[in-house]
C-alpha cells in the first residue's frame, strides 16, 4: 500500500479525474494503471506531463465556472431567512452532536460498495440500520474487508466519539473563526493547517495541498498543483461550522466555504463545500430537509454536474420515487466517479435527507449506499441535528454524558459536544 502522493496513485488518478471531467483521455488512463502495477515510475512521470497537455473537448455540454467572483456573486444572491433564536443553542448543539455520531455510524464500513454495505449490515442484524455497527469476526463472505479504524469504531469498543478527519476540520474551522474572525483568509488558514493538524491525519486532496504549502506553493495553486483530488469530497466535509454560526443565512455561509475550499479545491469541489455549507445554514431556519435542499441548490452554479445531480434526486423525490430507486440512479448515472467524489457522495446525501423519517433512517440511507460511508452519515447528521434539535438524535446512540470527542486538532483532544456547542454559540453572538 503506497501513499495517494505516489505516482502509482496520483498520475492514474488524475487520468480518471480528467476522463470523468471531459478532456480526451483515450487510452492514458489504461497505460497509467499498468504502468502504476508495474511500478514503472519513468513512464508514469510521462503520462503525466502529456495529461497536463490535455484541455476539454468541443462538445463538454457543462458550464462549471472557476472564476471565484462568479461564485461570490452566487452566495452574495442567496436568500436570508428568519431562525428562532431561542431553539437555536439546542439546534447547535443538535448539528454538532448529530455528525459526531452519524460519523461514527459510517466510519468501520468507509470505502465498502453498496453490495457490500448490504452484505455486511444483513449480516450484522442492522438492515434497516438500528445503531453502531458490531463487528464481525470471521467478516462475512462478500466482504473483503473493513475500514481500518473498524476496531475502534464498533459497537462496544469506544467510549468517546472516535477521531476522524470529518470532525477534525469542523473544528479546526471552528478556531479559525475564534483565531480570526469571520473575515479569515485562505492563507490564516493554511497557517493553521500547518500548526494544528499532523500532515499524517490528511488524507487525498488536503494531503496534496499540505505538501504543497511546505514546497513554497500559495493558495490557489495549492488546490490544483498535482493534487488529482481536487473535486474529491474532502471540502464538503470540512464547512458545516461556517453554516452553524450563518444559521439561515446559506449565503455567508457558501462565501466562507470558499474561503476555506479554495486551499485544497476547484470546480465541482469546491461547489460542494459551498453547497454543504449552505444547506446547514438553511437548515436552522428551514421547515424540512427538502426545504432546506432546495435552498442551498442556490449557491451551486446551475451548469454543473453537482447541480445536475442534486436536482435528479429533487426530482425524484417529488415523482413519489423509493429511496432504492435513487440510490440505483446514483450507481447507474453516477457510478463512474471515484467513491470519494465529491457528486456522487452529495447526491447520497441528499437522497438520506430527503427519504429518512427520522435520524437513524436518514443516516441509514445515505450509509446503504457505500462510497465514503462516514462523511456522508456526518453531514446528514450535522444538517439533521440542525433541523430538529439534539432530541431528534436518539438516546441509545450517545456514549456517556457528556459526550467527547477524540480529535487529532491539537489542544482539541477530547473536547466535549458541550464546549464545542458553547464556542460555536459565542460565534454566533459576535454576529
Amino acid at each position: 500500500m503506497h501513499d495517494v502522493l505516489d505516482a502509482r496513485d496520483l498520475v492514474p488518478d488524475e487520468a480518471e479525474e480528467l476522463q470523468v471531467s471531459g478532456y480526451p483521455v483515450g487510452d492514458l488512463l489504461e497505460v497509467a494503471r499498468d504502468a502504476a502495477a508495474a511500478g514503472n515510475i519513468e513512464l508514469l512521470g510521462t503520462i503525466e506531463a502529456r495529461l497536463g497537455e490535455l484541455r476539454p473537448g468541443p462538445d463538454w455540454p457543462y458550464d462549471e465556472p472557476q472564476d471565484e467572483q462568479v461564485l461570490r456573486a452566487l452566495c452574495a444572491a442567496a436568500p436570508r431567512t428568519g431562525f428562532d433564536a431561542a431553539a437555536l443553542p439546542d439546534q447547535i448543539r443538535g448539528a454538532w452532536l448529530g455528525r459526531a455520531v452519524a460519523n461514527t455510524l459510517g466510519k468501520p464500513i468507509e470505502g465498502l460498495t453498496r453490495a457490500e454495505v448490504e452484505v455486511y449490515l444483513r449480516a450484522a442484524g442492522h438492515w434497516p440500520l438500528r445503531g453502531y455497527l458490531p463487528l464481525l469476526d470471521p467478516l462475512p463472505d462478500g466482504v473483503a474487508g473493513l475500514h481500518p479504524s473498524a476496531p475502534i469504531a464498533t459497537a462496544g469498543r469506544f467510549e468517546e466519539v472516535p477521531r476522524d478527519d470529518d470532525i477534525d476540520w469542523t473544528i479546526l474551522g471552528m478556531l479559525a473563526l475564534e483565531r480570526h474572525g469571520r473575515e479569515f483568509t485562505t492563507d490564516q488558514l493554511a497557517a493553521l493547517w500547518l500548526d494544528r493538524m499532523p500532515f499524517t491525519q490528511t488524507y487525498t486532496a488536503e494531503r496534496a495541498a499540505y505538501r504543497n504549502l511546505l514546497a513554497g506553493f500559495t493558495p490557489p495553486a495549492t488546490a490544483t498543483h498535482r493534487n488529482p483530488y481536487r473535486e474529491w469530497i474532502g471540502a464538503l466535509i470540512r464547512v458545516d461550522v461556517y453554516g452553524y454560526v450563518h444559521p439561515g443565512n446559506p449565503g455567508a455561509a457558501a462565501a466562507l466555504a470558499i474561503t476555506d475550499a479554495r486551499l485544497s479545491h476547484v470546480g465541482n469541489g469546491m461547489y460542494g463545500a459551498m453547497w454543504a455549507a449552505a444547506l446547514i445554514s438553511a437548515a436552522f431556519a428551514a421547515a424540512s430537509a427538502r426545504d432546506a435542499l432546495e435552498r442551498s441548490l442556490v449557491v451551486v452554479p446551475a451548469g454543473s454536474r453537482l447541480a445536475e445531480a442534486l436536482s435528479r434526486m429533487l426530482q425524484l423525490h417529488k415523482q413519489g420515487a423509493t429511496y432504492v430507486d435513487a440510490l440505483d440512479t446514483i450507481d447507474r448515472e453516477l457510478g463512474h466517479y471515484s467513491w470519494v467524489h465529491t457528486i456522487n457522495n452529495a447526491a447520497q446525501i441528499a437522497a438520506g435527507l430527503l427519504w429518512g423519517e427520522d435520524f437513524l433512517s436518514a443516516v441509514g440511507i445515505a450509509i446503504e449506499g457505500g462510497r465514503d460511508t462516514d462523511s456522508n452519515a456526518a453531514t446528514v447528521g450535522s444538517v439533521f441535528g440542525a433541523l430538529h434539535g439534539s432530541t431528534a438524535i436518539p438516546e441509545s446512540l450517545l456514549i456517556t454524558e457528556p459526550v467527547h470527542v477524540r480529535s487529532a486538532v491539537r489542544d482539541f483532544d477530547r473536547i466535549t459536544i458541550d464546549e464545542l456547542t458553547a464556542r460555536t454559540l459565542r460565534l454566533v453572538e459576535k454576529e
